[in-house]
């Protein structure tokens, strides 16, 4: 490495040193090629050599993340403390939903594998390599958004009820078995109140109708249920299947209109 190289290299330790001071772990390429009026493939040089000392990550092309001597031996850094940054450099809403916000309100019984983060329409492509998934939301709504702190700053994460509500759009994703465990441990952090209003602007009946049902009748909370059926009161809502990957055979709950076509096996 010349004297020039050199210089730049430290330059750019000492810049991501001030950039770690101020709370952040992020940075992107755009970011350095404005601060050291530099182009990419000359950043890119300097960066590798982070990379092969582990004190760089690249996340997705022109965002990367600093690992902190505490997190070396990982070599990644949690997503909770970057997931801020790396949605706003993608200029997407979003948040930290379903099992993961699940498991921050105590719900872990089945502890997540992958981060779960709800974007708004078409969803940027999964990150395999630090499993983050991304589902995409058509009707994206800002009710039961709430923020909470970490290391980082903040991060925008589903509420207890808003979670609740939220499974029954990915369905097909987690099966109802799962669901309902999650559910029997979500409902101690769930308020009526709270519920109340996130249904009333929730655009799937059908996923009040089955959040509903179990409620009702595998969990039995009757204050949050009888707030879904307030709800329904005021909509059109027609006979579904409980499970929507089976047949629609079986009794009909007359209350909520459910197929009643699958039995629930939770795993508590």
């Amino acid at each position: 490495m010349n004297n020039y190289s050199r210089t730049i290299y430290n330059q750019l330790e000492n810049y991501l040193k001030e950039v770690r001071s101020q709370g952040r772990y992020a940075f992107s390429l755009n970011e350095l090629e404005n601060v050291f009026q530099m182009q990419y493939p000359a950043i890119k040089q300097k960066l590798h050599r982070l990379k092969l000392k582990n004190e760089v990550l690249q996340i997705r092309q022109g965002f990367y993340v600093l690992i902190p001597p505490e997190y070396s031996k990982q070599g990644i850094l949690p997503p909770y403390l970057y997931i801020d940054d790396l949605m706003k450099s993608l200029n997407k809403q979003y948040y930290v939903g379903l099992l993961s916000a699940a498991a921050m309100y105590g719900a872990a019984h089945q502890q997540p594998m992958g981060y779960t983060v709800v974007t708004e329409s078409s969803a940027p492509r999964n990150i395999e390599k630090l499993q983050i998934v991304f589902f995409p939301k058509q009707n994206f709504l800002q009710e039961g958004i709430v923020q909470k702190k970490t290391a980082a700053g903040y991060i925008n994460v589903s509420s207890p009820e808003r979670t609740a509500v939220d499974f029954f759009d990915y369905i097909h994703k987690f099966g109802l078995n799962r669901i309902t465990t999650i559910l029997q441990e979500l409902t101690e952090e769930m308020k009526p109140s709270v519920l109340a209003k996130i249904a009333k602007v929730f655009s799937n009946t059908a996923a009040i109708q089955r959040l509903g049902y179990l409620l009702e009748n595998e969990i039995g909370n009757e204050k949050l249920s009888t707030v879904l059926y307030k709800t329904l009161n005021n909509r059109q809502f027609f006979p579904i299947p409980l499970s929507p990957q089976k047949e629609k055979k079986g009794e009909t709950d007359s209350k909520w209109k459910i197929i009643i076509n699958t039995e629930i096996e939770s795993d508590l």
